[in-house]
């Protein structure tokens, strides 16, 4: 094994970090010196040229500058707000509800933008003051802003799944999409348990939270575990999953007939935001819809995604013509810099396959245990930690390679790995020094980031938390790719 071409890689790239270098010009640098190792400069040089352009031919790349031109004018178009009154409309009178407004809003954005950093900005810069005028703690409002912005990476559409997608060397985009659903929701729905156990702790002590986390739990748990005994039902008996799920129908219908009859004003009311926020939804639905129809690739579902943001924000009238331009130039700057990175970690990518770094750390790895337990939990561990300090684009580029070959020959589904590291990686969004998102949703809410580092440990558990269950439950990622055939 030869060690020096490996030492030249690592300690030439933390060198250049810590001196400032940007990170794409960061991991370029120290690709082309670890080669200069072992080749010759003019070889080293055409060689890494030529894998950065080869790397950025890819039709699938495509999308990536088309779901960040529809997320920069959906975050001009008016869509974020629609989108906030519907959330509380559905969550907004539960305790600690401005704080599931806030969660919930973030996701759907999140979901329709595929940018967490989009979603920090829009939903923070209006819910920031809305909790703040409601007696929220504003560094309680921050960290629930910032955690729960992460939850659009998991939701489709998403950039940094078709990233993970070419760097796994094709792993189906559309499986993946359809795999972060459950994971995303799930996240958000941890950070609204924390939320509410914070709330209830403040107003009423440790005791009552405890107690209204183990309630929400416990419920939680029933209604998997009902859920799950329904489709064992369908298994037996078509007759009995459907009587079972006209029941469910019956006392839904039974209950929004009794609150609508007690309180008509505020059904009129919820319809009205709800049809506002309908036409921001279904672009989901035309999105992932046409994707999993198979009406189109995921690469056509963004150019799809861009034509139905624009006139939907044209006829919302928060978009002007002569604002098109400004929108453009923005997502030509945000894809430049994530093109750059895509390419330069690319390159190293071949340059590590060279010096066979994966196979060495695969190796290294099965040579402390090969129970796939210990091993995902070290791999975890790993990503955590390099999350912290790397943004999760190049992450993702540099160290699936290395990780994933590990993992399937375990036998674990590529599909479900990119969900660990995506969930994983995000909450490296969310820490210091290089977390985009924090540094985002400090700046709107106008406060320090140490300040805001305590109300944020909390979420950082929940986050974990759910990242450990689905890594050792493959089928909360891996239900909807098979239920539709992916």
């Amino acid at each position: 094994m030869d060690y020096l071409g490996i030492f030249v890689l690592i300690f030439s790239f933390i060198f250049l970090l810590v001196c400032g270098v940007p990170i794409a010009f960061s991991i370029g640098i120290s690709g082309i010196l670890t080669m200069l190792v072992s080749i010759d400069s003019l070889p080293a040089f055409t060689t890494y040229a030529q894998r950065m352009a080869t790397g950025l031919d890819s039709f699938a790349l495509l999308a990536i500058p088309f779901f960040i031109l529809a997320g920069n004018i959906m975050n001009r178009g008016g869509i974020a707000i629609r989108l906030i009154n519907l959330a509380k409309i559905m969550v907004g009178r539960w305790p600690a509800g401005l704080a599931y407004v806030n969660v919930f809003a973030n996701m759907l954005f999140g979901a329709i933008s595929g940018s967490a950093a989009a979603s920090a900005s829009a939903i923070g810069s209006i819910m920031g003051p809305e909790m703040k005028k409601d007696g929220y703690d504003e560094n309680f409002s921050a960290a629930v802003n910032i955690s729960s912005a992460t939850t659009g990476l998991s939701i489709p559409p998403s950039n940094i799944l078709i990233v993970y997608s070419l760097a796994s060397g094709g792993v189906s985009i559309t499986a993946l999409f359809l795999a972060g659903y459950l994971p995303g929701i799930l996240t958000g729905l941890a950070i609204m348990l924390t939320s509410m156990a914070l709330v209830i702790k403040y107003k009423s002590g440790l005791k009552a939270s405890l107690l209204a986390v183990l309630k929400v739990t416990a419920g939680a748990a029933a209604t998997f575990i009902a859920i799950y005994g329904i489709f064992m039902i369908k298994g037996q008996s078509v007759l009995a999953y459907n009587l079972v799920w006209a029941g469910i129908g019956a006392i839904l219908l039974f209950f929004i007939v009794r609150f609508s009859v007690k309180r008509p004003a505020s059904i009129k009311r919820g319809l009205k935001v709800l049809w506002d926020a309908v036409p921001s939804l279904f672009l989901l639905i035309v999105v992932i819809g046409g994707i999993v129809g198979g009406l189109f690739t995921a690469t056509e579902a963004s150019a799809v995604a861009v034509l139905y943001a624009l006139v939907l924000s044209l006829i919302y009238k928060e978009i002007k013509i002569a604002d098109i331009p400004d929108i453009i130039l923005r997502s030509v700057k945000t894809t430049a810099i994530v093109l750059l990175l895509v390419a330069t970690c690319i390159g190293l990518s071949w340059i590590m396959a060279y010096e066979n770094i994966p196979q060495n750390v695969s190796a290294g790895l099965l040579g402390i245990s090969d129970n796939p337990i210990v091993i995902l939990l070290i791999i975890n561990l790993i990503l955590l930690i390099v999350g912290v300090f790397m943004d999760m684009t190049p992450a993702v580029l540099i160290f699936t390679p290395i990780f994933l070959p590990i993992v399937t020959n375990m036998g674990v589904d590529p599909t479900h790995f990119g969900i660990i590291m995506v969930l994983n990686l995000s909450v490296g969004l969310c820490t210091p020094p290089v977390g985009s998102v924090l540094f985002i949703g400090c700046s709107v809410a106008n406060i320090k980031i140490d300040k805001v580092i305590k109300p944020l440990l909390p979420m950082f558990l929940a986050m974990v938390v759910v990242l450990l269950m689905v890594t050792y439950i493959p089928k909360i990622s891996l239900l909807l790719p098979q239920l539709f055939g992916f």
